[in-house]
């Protein structure tokens, strides 16, 4: 594919989309019925619905019988915890493998002319984003994953939380399945706002940020305290009434769709024409200038307190202005 159809490239060898980044028509007003009909089958194509099935497929393939998960015993969780480690390993292997390693499609819709790969620092362990973006999310990542997992089931299996059934509240669970990408999205948001946080911010979520060109092993490249408060939104479903197999469902969500923001490519090719959006260039603008763009836009948070970024040369103006402020506000407190 012609990537220049599509976008721009510029000296250093960056692209960027023509059209500017663009929130989901869902909280609009006035509302704009057409444009949400028009979204809405990416609402679940291709990710949630991927994920929605990924749950599906660990409760009947790889979760035991509900009475042996009323035990924490090492054998289950050891299966599950390998089976999390695997499917992950294909999944963000996959988009590394073709991407990254193979180079299938070049640089065409790549937003960072470098590859991580030829950037040393000394930021990362042994100097290089991949082995350490490795490391993170297998080292601690994945432990964390499997320790909300098993502390969900476990309170599910022995009647800690109420479990509501599908034949009992099909149009209730059916709702929570609708929204659980807003659960996620609201969640996200709040933590991702509170983590930048100066203090937090140095401690904490800098090493996210490391991966200043995110590659997918950047997805769940984290401090523990960020991926536990990251993957932790499943545990919100231990809170609200809800089902086992919903609460897995959010934690795919989380785990699994952390890679869309961290691809580092805006389209994905299929074919000599055919190629799937990422939707991944509102959180590689965050990359890019930290401050702005601390939601994915399904829900225009950053709209409404006056952080989106778009990418385009207006946003770029605005983004400057609000660091004039800021940078202003500071200056002023340092003179009294």
């Amino acid at each position: 594919m012609d990537d220049l159809k599509y976008g721009t490239r510029n000296k250093r060898d960056d692209w960027a989309p023509s059209e500017p980044a663009c929130t989901a028509p869902l909280f609009t007003f006035p509302p704009r019925p057409l444009a949400l009909l028009k979204w809405l089958p990416h609402y679940f194509l291709p990710y949630n619905l991927l994920f929605a099935l990924s749950a599906v497929a660990w409760w009947h393939f790889v979760l035991p019988d509900v009475e042996v998960m009323k035990t924490l015993a090492f054998g289950w969780i050891l299966r599950l915890f390998l089976a999390n480690c695997a499917a992950l390993l294909v999944f963000f292997g996959a988009f590394e493998l073709r991407l990254y390693v193979l180079k299938a499609q070049g640089n065409r819709f790549k937003y960072n002319g470098k590859w991580p790969s030829e950037q040393k620092s000394k930021a990362f362990f042994f100097q290089n984003q991949n082995i350490d973006n490795m490391l993170r999310t297998f080292g601690t990542g994945m432990p964390i994953w499997t320790a909300i997992e098993v502390a969900i089931l476990y309170a599910y299996a022995n009647g800690y939380v109420p479990w509501l059934t599908f034949a009992e509240h099909p149009i209730y669970l059916f709702f929570l399945v609708l929204i659980a990408p807003i659960i996620h999205e609201t969640h996200f948001f709040l933590l991702h706002r509170a983590i930048h946080w100066p203090p937090l911010y140095k401690w904490v979520h800098s090493v996210h940020h490391n991966s200043v060109n995110p590659s997918p092993w950047s997805s769940l490249s984290m401090h523990p305290v960020e991926q536990f408060g990251y993957l932790g939104v499943a545990l919100w479903h231990l809170v609200i009434p809800s089902n086992p197999l919903l609460a897995l469902y959010q934690l795919h969500l989380a785990g699994f769709g952390a890679i869309p923001g961290h691809v580092g490519f805006d389209k994905v090719e299929l074919g000599e024409e055919t190629a799937i959006d990422s939707h991944a260039y509102i959180h590689y603008l965050h990359h890019k200038y930290f401050e702005v763009n601390y939601g994915d836009g399904l829900i225009p948070f950053d709209r409404w307190l006056g952080t989106f970024h778009d990418g385009s040369k207006e946003g770029e103006a605005r983004m400057q202005a609000r660091y004039e402020k800021k940078k202003a506000r500071a200056n002023a407190d340092a003179a009294r």
